[in-house]
Protein backbone atom coordinates (compact mmCIF):
# COMPACT_ATOMS: atom_id res chain seq x y z
CA UNK A 1 0.00 0.00 0.00
CA UNK A 2 1.70 3.59 -0.65
CA UNK A 3 1.96 6.09 1.45
CA UNK A 4 -0.75 8.59 1.50
CA UNK A 5 0.76 11.97 -0.23
CA UNK A 6 0.87 15.34 1.97
CA UNK A 7 -1.81 18.00 1.36
CA UNK A 8 -1.16 21.44 2.48
CA UNK A 9 -3.42 24.56 2.10
CA UNK A 10 -0.72 26.73 1.06
CA UNK A 11 2.57 25.79 -0.79
CA UNK A 12 5.07 28.72 -0.81
CA UNK A 13 7.88 27.79 -3.24
CA UNK A 14 11.06 30.37 -2.21
CA UNK A 15 12.14 31.72 0.50
CA UNK A 16 13.01 35.77 0.22
CA UNK A 17 11.07 38.44 1.37
CA UNK A 18 8.56 37.80 -0.91
CA UNK A 19 7.93 34.42 0.18
CA UNK A 20 8.82 34.93 3.90
CA UNK A 21 6.15 38.24 3.52
CA UNK A 22 3.49 35.53 1.68
CA UNK A 23 4.06 33.04 4.95
CA UNK A 24 3.17 35.48 7.59
CA UNK A 25 -0.24 36.68 6.21
CA UNK A 26 -0.89 33.09 5.08
CA UNK A 27 -0.67 32.03 8.40
CA UNK A 28 -2.51 35.19 10.24
CA UNK A 29 -5.37 33.56 7.56
CA UNK A 30 -4.66 30.44 8.74
CA UNK A 31 -3.51 29.25 5.39
CA UNK A 32 -1.06 26.33 7.48
CA UNK A 33 1.52 27.91 4.90
CA UNK A 34 4.51 25.28 4.45
CA UNK A 35 7.40 26.94 2.59
CA UNK A 36 10.18 25.42 0.87
CA UNK A 37 13.39 27.29 0.98
CA UNK A 38 14.67 26.40 -2.77
CA UNK A 39 18.80 26.19 -2.71
CA UNK A 40 19.29 29.69 -1.32
CA UNK A 41 17.10 29.79 1.89
CA UNK A 42 16.60 33.40 2.28
CA UNK A 43 17.33 34.71 -1.48
CA UNK A 44 19.24 36.96 -2.53
CA UNK A 45 19.61 39.21 0.20
CA UNK A 46 21.77 36.18 1.80
CA UNK A 47 24.89 37.82 -0.43
CA UNK A 48 24.15 41.40 0.85
CA UNK A 49 26.52 42.71 3.71
CA UNK A 50 24.05 45.61 4.44
CA UNK A 51 20.54 46.31 3.94
CA UNK A 52 19.80 50.02 4.56
CA UNK A 53 16.70 50.50 2.79
CA UNK A 54 14.38 48.27 4.13
CA UNK A 55 11.77 49.94 6.41
CA UNK A 56 11.94 49.74 9.76
CA UNK A 57 15.54 49.03 10.38
CA UNK A 58 17.49 52.78 11.15
CA UNK A 59 20.95 51.68 12.02
CA UNK A 60 20.43 49.43 8.26
CA UNK A 61 20.98 45.42 9.06
CA UNK A 62 22.67 42.39 7.49
CA UNK A 63 20.67 40.83 4.65
CA UNK A 64 21.54 37.29 6.37
CA UNK A 65 20.10 38.47 9.79
CA UNK A 66 17.26 39.75 7.91
CA UNK A 67 16.23 36.98 6.56
CA UNK A 68 16.42 34.81 9.85
CA UNK A 69 14.40 37.29 11.63
CA UNK A 70 11.33 37.08 8.93
CA UNK A 71 11.93 33.40 9.00
CA UNK A 72 11.39 33.65 12.87
CA UNK A 73 8.49 36.15 11.88
CA UNK A 74 6.74 33.49 9.53
CA UNK A 75 7.75 30.72 12.08
CA UNK A 76 5.93 32.42 15.33
CA UNK A 77 2.51 32.66 13.22
CA UNK A 78 2.79 28.69 12.29
CA UNK A 79 4.47 28.72 8.92
CA UNK A 80 6.47 25.34 8.17
CA UNK A 81 9.75 25.75 7.01
CA UNK A 82 11.03 23.32 5.22
CA UNK A 83 14.95 22.82 3.68
CA UNK A 84 14.14 21.66 -0.15
CA UNK A 85 13.56 22.42 -3.52
CA UNK A 86 10.47 22.21 -5.89
CA UNK A 87 12.00 20.11 -8.79
CA UNK A 88 8.76 19.89 -10.76
CA UNK A 89 4.91 20.76 -10.71
CA UNK A 90 2.06 19.98 -12.07
CA UNK A 91 -1.20 22.49 -12.18
CA UNK A 92 -4.40 22.09 -12.29
CA UNK A 93 -6.50 23.63 -14.64
CA UNK A 94 -9.65 23.71 -12.76
CA UNK A 95 -10.68 26.16 -10.07
CA UNK A 96 -10.65 24.34 -6.50
CA UNK A 97 -8.32 21.43 -8.31
CA UNK A 98 -5.22 20.24 -6.47
CA UNK A 99 -1.55 21.74 -7.56
CA UNK A 100 1.14 18.67 -6.73
CA UNK A 101 4.51 19.62 -6.46
CA UNK A 102 7.78 17.19 -6.24
CA UNK A 103 10.22 17.94 -3.66
CA UNK A 104 13.87 17.11 -4.63
CA UNK A 105 12.90 14.62 -7.24
CA UNK A 106 11.21 12.44 -4.84
CA UNK A 107 8.36 13.08 -2.50
CA UNK A 108 5.14 14.64 -3.84
CA UNK A 109 2.79 17.40 -1.99
CA UNK A 110 -0.21 18.11 -3.10
CA UNK A 111 -1.74 21.94 -2.74
CA UNK A 112 -4.84 23.49 -2.51
CA UNK A 113 -3.10 26.59 -3.58
CA UNK A 114 0.64 27.67 -4.78
CA UNK A 115 2.02 30.83 -3.92
CA UNK A 116 5.44 31.41 -6.33
CA UNK A 117 8.44 33.31 -4.89
CA UNK A 118 11.26 31.86 -6.60
CA UNK A 119 13.01 35.40 -7.19
CA UNK A 120 15.78 35.94 -9.53
CA UNK A 121 19.32 35.13 -10.04
CA UNK A 122 21.66 37.80 -10.83
CA UNK A 123 24.14 36.95 -13.54
CA UNK A 124 27.66 38.11 -12.82
CA UNK A 125 30.98 37.29 -15.35
CA UNK A 126 31.79 34.69 -13.31
CA UNK A 127 35.65 35.05 -12.95
CA UNK A 128 37.41 33.80 -9.50
CA UNK A 129 37.93 37.59 -8.30
CA UNK A 130 34.44 39.08 -8.72
CA UNK A 131 32.62 36.12 -7.11
CA UNK A 132 35.28 36.35 -4.30
CA UNK A 133 34.72 39.99 -3.80
CA UNK A 134 30.95 39.78 -3.81
CA UNK A 135 30.09 41.55 -0.68
CA UNK A 136 33.25 43.02 -0.70
CA UNK A 137 32.24 45.76 -3.05
CA UNK A 138 31.26 43.60 -6.16
CA UNK A 139 27.25 43.85 -6.28
CA UNK A 140 24.78 43.50 -8.58
CA UNK A 141 22.17 46.44 -8.17
CA UNK A 142 24.03 49.64 -7.70
CA UNK A 143 20.19 51.04 -6.25
CA UNK A 144 20.42 48.42 -3.06
CA UNK A 145 24.13 49.48 -2.62
CA UNK A 146 25.60 52.34 -4.14
CA UNK A 147 24.76 54.89 -1.29
CA UNK A 148 28.00 53.06 -0.01
CA UNK A 149 30.10 54.58 -2.09
CA UNK A 150 29.04 57.82 -2.24
CA UNK A 151 31.68 60.13 -3.26
CA UNK A 152 34.00 57.66 -4.51
CA UNK A 153 35.11 56.51 -7.75
CA UNK A 154 33.11 52.97 -9.10
CA UNK A 155 32.99 50.90 -12.55
CA UNK A 156 29.72 49.34 -13.93
CA UNK A 157 29.65 46.60 -16.42
CA UNK A 158 26.63 46.68 -18.82
CA UNK A 159 25.05 48.45 -21.87
CA UNK A 160 21.62 48.01 -21.47
CA UNK A 161 18.43 50.11 -20.16
CA UNK A 162 19.41 48.95 -16.92
CA UNK A 163 22.95 49.60 -17.18
CA UNK A 164 22.94 52.99 -18.32
CA UNK A 165 19.73 53.77 -15.37
CA UNK A 166 22.17 52.44 -12.88
CA UNK A 167 25.06 54.02 -14.46
CA UNK A 168 23.28 57.45 -14.44
CA UNK A 169 21.93 56.55 -10.59
CA UNK A 170 25.39 55.98 -9.49
CA UNK A 171 26.78 59.16 -11.39
CA UNK A 172 24.54 61.28 -9.04
CA UNK A 173 26.23 60.02 -5.73
CA UNK A 174 30.09 58.93 -6.82
CA UNK A 175 32.65 60.71 -7.88
CA UNK A 176 33.26 58.98 -11.04
CA UNK A 177 31.30 56.22 -13.16
CA UNK A 178 33.65 54.13 -15.38
CA UNK A 179 31.23 51.98 -17.98
CA UNK A 180 32.69 48.80 -19.00
CA UNK A 181 30.87 47.89 -22.87
CA UNK A 182 31.33 44.60 -24.37
CA UNK A 183 30.84 45.67 -28.01
CA UNK A 184 31.47 49.02 -29.38
CA UNK A 185 27.75 50.61 -29.18
CA UNK A 186 25.59 50.37 -26.36
CA UNK A 187 22.52 48.16 -26.88
CA UNK A 188 20.45 50.72 -24.71
CA UNK A 189 17.81 52.96 -26.06
CA UNK A 190 18.67 56.36 -27.54
CA UNK A 191 17.38 58.03 -24.46
CA UNK A 192 19.27 56.25 -22.23
CA UNK A 193 22.54 56.49 -24.37
CA UNK A 194 22.08 60.30 -23.80
CA UNK A 195 21.54 60.25 -20.59
CA UNK A 196 24.56 58.55 -20.07
CA UNK A 197 26.32 60.68 -22.54
CA UNK A 198 25.31 63.87 -20.88
CA UNK A 199 27.08 63.60 -17.97
CA UNK A 200 30.54 64.66 -17.08
CA UNK A 201 31.58 62.27 -14.37
CA UNK A 202 30.85 58.88 -16.59
CA UNK A 203 33.55 57.62 -18.65
CA UNK A 204 32.41 54.79 -21.21
CA UNK A 205 34.77 52.27 -22.20
CA UNK A 206 34.23 50.34 -25.48
CA UNK A 207 35.57 46.90 -26.41
CA UNK A 208 36.50 46.46 -22.61
CA UNK A 209 35.86 43.74 -19.95
CA UNK A 210 36.71 43.19 -16.83
CA UNK A 211 39.89 40.96 -16.51
CA UNK A 212 40.50 41.11 -12.89
CA UNK A 213 39.38 42.84 -9.88
CA UNK A 214 41.90 43.53 -7.56
CA UNK A 215 41.67 43.30 -3.88
CA UNK A 216 42.23 41.28 -1.23
CA UNK A 217 39.12 41.50 1.20
CA UNK A 218 37.51 44.08 -0.42
CA UNK A 219 37.51 45.80 -4.20
CA UNK A 220 40.48 48.50 -4.25
CA UNK A 221 40.76 48.43 -8.21
CA UNK A 222 40.09 47.08 -11.54
CA UNK A 223 42.03 45.57 -14.08
CA UNK A 224 40.13 46.43 -17.75
CA UNK A 225 41.53 44.95 -21.06
CA UNK A 226 40.63 45.77 -24.70
CA UNK A 227 39.09 42.88 -26.27
CA UNK A 228 40.18 44.49 -29.76
CA UNK A 229 43.90 44.53 -29.23
CA UNK A 230 44.31 43.21 -25.59
CA UNK A 231 45.50 46.10 -24.22
CA UNK A 232 45.43 45.91 -20.33
CA UNK A 233 44.69 49.07 -17.58
CA UNK A 234 44.28 49.02 -14.02
CA UNK A 235 41.74 51.95 -12.67
CA UNK A 236 41.84 52.47 -8.68
CA UNK A 237 37.94 51.83 -7.46
CA UNK A 238 36.31 50.77 -5.02
CA UNK A 239 33.06 49.62 -5.84
CA UNK A 240 32.24 47.16 -9.13
CA UNK A 241 28.73 47.08 -9.99
CA UNK A 242 27.64 44.17 -12.46
CA UNK A 243 24.52 45.11 -14.45
CA UNK A 244 24.29 42.72 -17.47
CA UNK A 245 20.94 41.24 -16.41
CA UNK A 246 18.44 38.73 -14.33
CA UNK A 247 17.33 34.99 -14.81
CA UNK A 248 14.23 34.22 -13.43
CA UNK A 249 14.26 30.88 -11.50
CA UNK A 250 10.91 29.79 -13.33
CA UNK A 251 12.53 26.93 -15.67
CA UNK A 252 10.02 24.39 -13.73
CA UNK A 253 6.89 26.67 -14.45
CA UNK A 254 7.65 26.80 -18.50
CA UNK A 255 4.94 25.09 -20.31
CA UNK A 256 2.16 25.66 -17.73
CA UNK A 257 2.20 29.26 -16.61
CA UNK A 258 2.29 32.30 -18.70
CA UNK A 259 5.63 33.87 -18.79
CA UNK A 260 7.21 36.87 -20.86
CA UNK A 261 10.26 36.27 -23.25
CA UNK A 262 12.68 36.44 -20.56
CA UNK A 263 11.22 33.89 -18.14
CA UNK A 264 9.21 36.40 -16.19
CA UNK A 265 5.81 35.26 -14.84
CA UNK A 266 3.23 36.72 -16.15
CA UNK A 267 0.56 38.08 -13.28
CA UNK A 268 -3.00 39.64 -13.88
CA UNK A 269 -4.17 43.33 -13.67
CA UNK A 270 -2.47 44.36 -9.66
CA UNK A 271 -3.19 40.99 -8.76
CA UNK A 272 -0.46 38.17 -7.99
CA UNK A 273 -2.81 35.75 -10.17
CA UNK A 274 -1.16 33.97 -12.79
CA UNK A 275 -2.97 31.91 -15.46
CA UNK A 276 -3.83 28.71 -13.09
CA UNK A 277 -6.62 29.22 -10.68
CA UNK A 278 -4.88 28.67 -7.12
CA UNK A 279 -1.42 29.69 -8.28
CA UNK A 280 0.08 33.05 -7.54
CA UNK A 281 3.38 34.76 -8.17
CA UNK A 282 5.23 37.33 -6.50
CA UNK A 283 8.57 38.99 -5.97
CA UNK A 284 11.32 39.08 -8.61
CA UNK A 285 9.55 35.75 -10.37
CA UNK A 286 7.34 38.43 -11.88
CA UNK A 287 9.11 41.30 -11.24
CA UNK A 288 11.48 42.77 -13.80
CA UNK A 289 11.20 46.41 -12.95
CA UNK A 290 11.89 47.19 -9.24
CA UNK A 291 13.54 44.25 -7.84
CA UNK A 292 13.48 45.49 -4.58
CA UNK A 293 13.14 43.65 -0.98
CA UNK A 294 10.61 45.93 0.03
CA UNK A 295 8.17 45.33 -3.37
CA UNK A 296 9.45 41.95 -3.24
CA UNK A 297 7.92 41.76 0.69
CA UNK A 298 4.78 43.84 -0.96
CA UNK A 299 3.39 41.64 -3.72
CA UNK A 300 4.14 38.50 -0.98
CA UNK A 301 1.55 40.23 1.04
CA UNK A 302 -0.79 40.43 -2.39
CA UNK A 303 -0.35 36.92 -3.02
CA UNK A 304 -1.02 35.50 0.69
CA UNK A 305 -4.25 37.60 0.03
CA UNK A 306 -5.27 36.46 -3.22
CA UNK A 307 -4.90 32.83 -2.17
CA UNK A 308 -6.96 33.59 0.97
CA UNK A 309 -10.16 35.22 -1.29
CA UNK A 310 -9.37 32.45 -3.59
CA UNK A 311 -9.99 29.72 -1.14
CA UNK A 312 -12.84 31.43 0.43
CA UNK A 313 -14.34 31.81 -2.81
CA UNK A 314 -13.76 27.77 -3.84
CA UNK A 315 -15.18 27.28 -0.03
CA UNK A 316 -18.46 29.41 -0.94
CA UNK A 317 -18.85 27.54 -4.07
CA UNK A 318 -18.54 24.08 -2.52
CA UNK A 319 -21.18 25.23 0.17
CA UNK A 320 -23.66 26.25 -2.43
CA UNK A 321 -23.38 23.43 -4.63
Amino acid sequence: MSAQIERVKTLIIGSGPAGYTAAIYAARADLKPVVYTGMEPGGQLTTTTEVDNFPGYPEGIDGPTMMIQLQQQAERFGTEVRIGMVTAVELSDEVGGIHIATIDDSKKIEAETVIISTGASAKYLNIPSEQRLRGGGVSACAVCDGFFYKGQDVAIVGAGDTAAEEASYLANICNKVTMLVRKDYMRASKAMQHRVNSLDNIEVRYNTEVDEVLGEQVVEGLRMVNNQNGTKEDIPITGLFIAIGHKPNTDIFKGQLEMDETGYLITHGKSTKTNKPGVFACGDSQDKEYRQAVTAAGTGCMAALDAERYLATVDTEAAVA
